[in-house]
């Protein structure tokens, strides 16, 4: 399905990088391989949860994409998906803020 924020055969393209750069590209698919570990200490369901939260924080529609599909998967609810998606909203708001902050300081800071 293609919409107006990407394309889902894009991610075809990531066979490109691993052809063009395969060791950052095994190292790359190693770490990301975690969230779907099935032998952690966290839950498969709740795994899914977090990389779906930090998802909405880095705002990759991809990871969005794949890790809602793999939540409802896993048992994830439409009511936690968006809880966690809001929660996510208020931490990322929150570093605005924090950030903010900081730019209260470095304007008394200017001369």
């Amino acid at each position: 399905m293609t919409s107006h924020y990407h394309d889902e055969g894009d991610l075809k393209l990531l066979k490109d990088m691993a052809k063009f750069a395969p060791e950052d590209f095994k190292a790359w698919a190693n770490l990301d391989a975690i969230v779907g570990r099935e032998n952690g200490k966290i839950p498969r369901k709740y795994r899914e949860l977090i990389a779906l939260a930090v998802a909405h924080t880095t705002q990759c529609v991809y990871c969005i994409e794949v890790h809602t599909k793999n939540a409802k998967r896993a048992g994830v609810t439409k009511e936690e998906v968006a809880e966690a998606v809001l929660l996510a909203a208020a931490l990322r708001a929150g570093g605005a803020a924090a950030h903010g902050a900081l730019a209260m300081k470095f304007y008394d800071q200017a001369t």
